[in-house]
């Protein structure tokens, strides 16, 4: 049991993308339940399924980053190897850096802006569905950072670094 506690938390954007996802499906199946066999249903399941799922797309978007499970396009790289294929490797971390460094930039000013546009349905902020961005975008700079640090430390594979 305590392992499989210490494998949720060590993977927390996976084990909370799950969790938003099984409730998205979750909602999604009682509410279709309700209209089929009662004929009416629960008003704010559609937000509450959304915003479930957007998390639920970030979150684990961040965790593909985390495991580098991203699709890449890495044909022309394998043609190179030792130093090329490791300086285009810290090309690319630095590339990615940027951009998630400036989504989350973004991200913060999006929030700033959704802050006070309240829900349809709920008439919560907006704001708790946005964060799902910054949060993501967040990590991925992290763990781009990581990458890019882990990636300058190992030396060239297959040829002279």
């Amino acid at each position: 049991m305590h392992r499989i506690v210490k494998k949720m938390l060590v993977n927390i954007e996976l084990t909370l993308a799950s969790a938003f996802i099984v409730v998205t499906t979750a909602l999604v199946i009682v509410n279709v339940l309700l209209r089929y066999f009662f004929h009416t249903g629960l008003y704010w399941s559609e937000e509450v399924a959304t915003t479930c799922f957007v998390w639920s797309v970030f979150l684990g978007s961040a965790a593909a980053y985390r495991n580098r499970a991203h699709v890449g396009v890495d044909m022309i790289v394998n043609l190179f190897s030792g130093s090329i294929r490791k300086t285009i490797a810290i090309i690319v971390d630095v590339i990615l850096v940027i951009i998630n460094g400036y989504i989350t930039y973004i991200a913060v000013i999006y929030i700033s802006l959704s802050y006070r546009k309240p829900t349809p349905v709920l008439g919560i902020s907006s704001a708790y569905t946005s964060s799902s961005i910054l949060i993501s975008f967040t990590l991925m700079t992290i763990y781009g950072v990581y990458f890019l640090i882990q990636d300058i430390r190992t030396p060239a594979q297959g040829g002279q670094q």
